[in-house]
């Protein structure tokens, strides 16, 4: 007996990538991998965490605005506007990666490859689960598609801006080139009015 069926999607999860080639000047890109470095677990950080409140970078927080109104107006489809939070440079010297993590008091994370990425780049991977999975059904390997797969992987480039929620887990595989692999990361929150006055679910930010 042949049964007929169909699959629909209920929900999809975007990223956003955008392109700011020309903004980035070999001065500013000085100035970051001068900033000072920390240790942050496998990678490096910034002890810097505001970065892009130096006056040196305001033309990259100028074009991040730009895409963030973009993502806001186009994709969310939102009145609200998204801001840059926090903002800090990431080294990921060879042998390196980042372990899965998501953004907490984010709505939309970011990641900037300002400069030459080392070959292989090193992908970012996203875990599609946010929760602990109990009981884990994974799909046949050679069978998986937009709606059962677990994780999938985006390949940076340079001067590539990336954008996803900040609810999703994400990793940075290891470095496995002989060059430090550099990135800058921020979040995001919103400003403006939501919920309803009416509601009494008002709240200005």
């Amino acid at each position: 007996m042949a049964i007929s069926h169909e699959v629909f999607p209920l929900f999809v999860e975007p990223y956003f990538r955008a392109n700011i080639a020309g903004v980035i000047s070999a001065e500013q890109i000085k100035f970051i991998q001068g900033l000072k470095m920390v240790n942050n677990m496998e990678n490096l950080i910034s002890e810097n965490l505001y970065i892009f409140e130096e006056p040196e970078l305001k033309s990259i927080k100028d074009a991040i605005q730009e895409i963030l109104d973009i993502y806001a107006r186009e994709v969310l489809c939102i009145d609200q506007k998204l801001y840059v939070t926090q903002s800090w440079s990431l080294i990921n010297n060879p042998g390196v990666g980042m372990h899965g993590h998501s953004h907490s008091n984010s709505i939309l994370s970011g990641s900037i490859y300002y400069c030459e990425l080392p070959a292989p780049p090193a992908t970012m991977v996203f875990t599609r689960h946010v929760s602990y999975q109990q009981i884990d059904l994974p799909p046949d390997a050679s069978k998986r598609n937009i709606y059962n797969t677990p994780i999938n992987r985006v390949i940076p480039k340079q001067n590539d801006v990336i954008l996803f929620s900040s609810r999703l887990t994400h990793m940075v595989e290891p470095n496995t080139s002989g060059q430090p692999r550099h990135a800058i990361a921020f979040n995001t929150f919103v400003k403006g009015k939501l919920g309803n006055y009416r509601d009494v679910s008002e709240l200005n930010l």
